[in-house]
């Protein structure tokens, strides 16, 4: 499906009008949960689906653990991160309308970068066992719209029967531009999350990061990998490297080496806010769900619109 989109209307800005609502501009990354459009992805571009198309037929999919080969080349291939994160559980939506089942989205769960990403929204629960992170969420532009809600369904179903019962999601606001202006990262505000009745928790903590030419994040916890060499730490460095940076020979204090390429590649301060946080917590019926106990103080307003 093209990314282009209908030009700005009236009837874009008015959620009540009974005309075919507009999507308003191009660069924008979420819309509001009442509209009729729903997002996709193909080749990490974003585009949009409309519920006037037909809708989602949930006989024509199934959702199944999927392979970890097979998820990771869909997410590097389609999600606009371009990186796959450490995962328990990995979900995939398969379109079996044609005979043969085809990879149509992924869901995958698993392991924030410290555990107090999911103790402190959800004290009473192990972590990693009993709560996770939902660290990557796509579907492609083949999927009719209206399909999010669902697909999230069956995924906390099976989590629950794997003994999980909360999950930790967050959403980035924060569009990021590569050196040459082009928008590389939407702004998110989390609209599946608000769709699906998540609990809001207002903004992680705000921070510096650094923000490479090509509109990637280097995070604090990757550059810390490079620096005490852990594991993963590979990755950051082949991505500093094709951004020009030297290659760190054997002997080389990694903490010099990664001060000196971010200079040389041009890598730039971004203070941002804060992600916006959202929790679910799963169970057979409400009263399994509200036993329990959350850790932050929620909030009643969901935001509704990217950061500039």
């Amino acid at each position: 499906m093209s990314s282009e989109k209908p030009s700005t209307s009236s009837s874009a800005r008015n959620p009540h009008t009974a005309i075919q609502d507009l999507l308003p501009t191009d660069d924008l990354g979420e819309i509001p949960t009442t509209s009729d459009w729903c997002q996709r992805w193909r080749g990490k571009r974003h585009s949009w689906r409309h519920l006037s198309e037909g809708g989602f037929d949930a006989r024509r999919y199934v959702v199944e653990l999927s392979p970890e080969k097979e998820t990771k080349g869909f997410v590097l291939e389609h999600h606009y991160s371009g990186s796959f994160p450490s995962a328990r559980f990995r979900f995939g939506l398969y379109d079996i309308g044609a005979g043969k089942a085809q990879l149509r989205g992924v869901a995958v769960f698993g392991v924030p970068v410290t555990a107090a990403v999911l103790t402190r929204p959800l004290p009473d629960l192990q972590p990693y066992v009993e709560s996770l992170e939902c660290s990557r969420f796509v579907l492609v532009d083949e999927v009719p719209a209206n399909a999010e809600s669902w697909f999230l369904a069956r995924c906390f179903d099976e989590l629950l029967v794997l003994g999980v019962r909360g999950v930790v999601s967050f959403a980035d606001p924060v569009p990021r531009r590569d050196a040459s202006g082009a928008l590389v990262a939407v702004g998110h505000v989390g609209t599946i999350y608000q769709a699906t009745n998540a609990v809001y928790m207002g903004r992680a903590t705000p921070r510096t990061v650094k923000l490479l030419p090509n509109g990637v994040v280097l995070n604090e916890r990757m550059a810390q990998k490079v620096r005490r060499q852990e594991q993963g730490h590979e990755y950051a460095e082949k991505l500093l490297v094709r951004l020009g940076a030297p290659v760190l020979r054997a002997g080389a204090d990694p903490k010099v080496w990664l001060r000196e390429a971010l200079v040389t590649v041009g890598a730039r301060n971004l203070r941002h806010r804060g992600v916006h946080r959202f929790v679910y917590r799963l169970g057979r019926n409400r009263r399994e769900r509200e036993r329990i106990r959350l850790g932050l103080p929620t909030v009643s307003a969901y935001p509704k619109t990217p950061d500039t």
